[in-house]
């Protein structure tokens, strides 16, 4: 039977589900056959959002995940696959990027650390996964993230037009494609849902602001605004990455200490500006204009959009749809192109873009027989 399709699982920083797609490639262009969520089990959010933070008997709980997060990515696949009514035996590897818990480049042994078992997938579903991505970047000196930008200018550039690809999930990324020899660029802007997400959550215990609706019925507030964008990684250099061990709730407790008399409403507006501001200061640092395509959960959160165009009066704003690739799906669609590239002996990050030494085949492969 002949193996012409690539899967690629991805589960953000939001920890809301898993996104799942089949894909064929020409070349290094994709073509989505089908897509599939597996939400995330309650329980599962709870256990991934506590080992986001340091607690005891980690390891236990951390070898346990593993092993569950590898079942749902499992879970998905299969479901995919029935789905679409493609066989297994007609994949050639699925590209798993896996939870991440951890995320800590900086440190004087960096690393970052995904769970949801490759072995397990593999086992479960009968198909070779390729996975662990940024362990290879991280070990030669990057940041080991964003791993995406390689993708987007494999997918989106266009020759003589300047265009920014910017992802809002939990945290919010940019790829700059200047569309000449320049060298293009990506980083980490900070937070994008992943504090919207949690006041809410803790508020209204509602997952997410649907469309940014109760962030727009309030007021920020601009001295909470001003402590929020104070953080010190607001003003770091790329290559830079970040993840929910920065900007947690335990950290937004903290920034909250002043503020306890402002309505929730002016909190939740407060956040989507911390966002959006720090998202249209690192946009307009590499370029005053362009073409702006958005991708991610953030894109479908019409105020947070509305509001960033306030910010962005010079660019042209629209989501990746416009390329053909609809937002949901984009960063699925990458990791299985890194799983394409790795198949084919491609190297898969940007080190202009992460700052490892040199370009190089990401990944290994954890084979189902």
């Amino acid at each position: 039977m002949n193996k012409s399709y690539f899967i690629g699982l991805m589960s953000g920083t939001s920890m809301d589900a898993i996104d799942a797609v089949l894909v064929k490639f020409h070349g290094d262009i994709p073509t989505l056959i089908a897509s599939y969520q597996e939400p995330m089990p309650e329980k599962v959010f709870k256990d991934l959002n506590k080992l986001c933070s340091p607690e005891h008997d980690e390891i236990n709980r951390l070898g346990q995940i593993d092993r569950t997060m590898g079942k749902l990515f499992a879970k998905a696949v299969n479901a995919l696959l029935t789905l679409s009514g493609v066989k297994k035996e007609q994949v050639i590897a699925i590209g798993s990027h896996g939870q991440t818990i951890r995320h800590m480049p900086n440190l004087n042994m960096g690393f970052s650390l995904q769970v949801g078992d490759p072995n397990t997938i593999a086992s479960e579903t009968g198909i070779d996964v390729i996975a662990d991505f940024r362990g290879k970047d991280i070990a030669l000196g990057g940041q080991g993230a964003p791993l995406v930008p390689a993708f987007h200018q494999s997918v989106f550039s266009k020759p003589n037009q300047k265009r920014i690809i910017l992802n809002i999930g939990g945290i919010a990324n940019i790829t700059f494609l200047p569309g000449d020899e320049h060298q293009v660029l990506g980083f980490d802007t900070g937070p994008g849902n992943t504090l919207m997400d949690a006041w809410i959550q803790r508020v209204k215990q509602e997952p997410y602001d649907k469309a940014g609706h109760w962030a727009a019925t309030g007021t920020s507030c601009p001295e909470m605004l001003k402590q929020l964008l104070s953080h010190p990684y607001f003003s770091l250099s790329s290559p830079k990455s970040t993840g929910r061990e920065l900007f947690s709730y335990s950290w937004l407790e903290q920034q909250l200490t002043n503020y306890i008399h402002l309505e929730e409403a002016d909190i939740q507006s407060t956040l989507l500006d911390l966002t959006c501001i720090s998202i249209a200061r690192d946009i307009l640092a590499l370029s005053e204009n362009g073409e702006l395509f958005v991708c991610g959960g953030g894109a479908y959160n019409t105020h947070l959009i509305h509001r960033l165009s306030q910010q962005l009066p010079h660019y042209q704003i629209h989501t990746t749809e416009k390329l053909g690739i609809s937002p949901q799906w984009v960063e699925s669609i990458a990791f299985a192109w890194l799983a394409m590239r790795y198949e084919y002996g491609l190297p898969g990050n940007l080190p202009a873009v992460t700052g490892a030494s040199q370009a190089a085949v990401l990944g290994g492969k954890y084979c189902a027989k």
